[in-house]
């Protein structure tokens, strides 16, 4: 489970709309990830914004960064992502699971699709 001061820095990283769209882009791309060159040709930015808004991410600990070659590939970090949901989660029944029950049944629906197509 996340500290609050952790989904804090989480949530800031993921305020601003690059870093939102690269991180939609890496649970795309699954463990494998992306090169970074990549992510800037899909979004249409730069090297040095990339590398800007790229290591936002990492510090907030929602990506990982791996050499290969001469390449930097970037890849979600997804127990941390999913600690952010959970940290969201958490409380939010409050008694009540119809609060949740959309959240709930699209992370089902999300987890049966990626079954069905492994």
């Amino acid at each position: 489970m996340l500290s609050e001061p952790q989904a804090i820095l989480a949530f800031a990283a993921l305020s601003q709309e690059h870093r939102l769209r690269i991180v939609r882009l890496l649970v795309e791309a699954g463990p494998q990830g992306m090169p970074a060159g990549a992510l800037g040709d899909t979004l249409g930015a730069g090297s040095s914004k990339m590398s800007f808004h790229l290591s936002h991410l990492e510090q907030a600990g929602l990506v990982r960064s791996r050499r290969d070659g001469r390449q930097i590939i970037y890849a979600i970090e997804i127990a941390t992502l999913s600690a952010l949901i959970a940290f969201l989660l958490k409380d939010c029944c409050g008694g009540r699971p119809e609060f949740c029950l959309p959240a709930l049944a699209t992370a089902t629906r999300c987890a049966s699709k990626e079954q069905a197509d492994a």
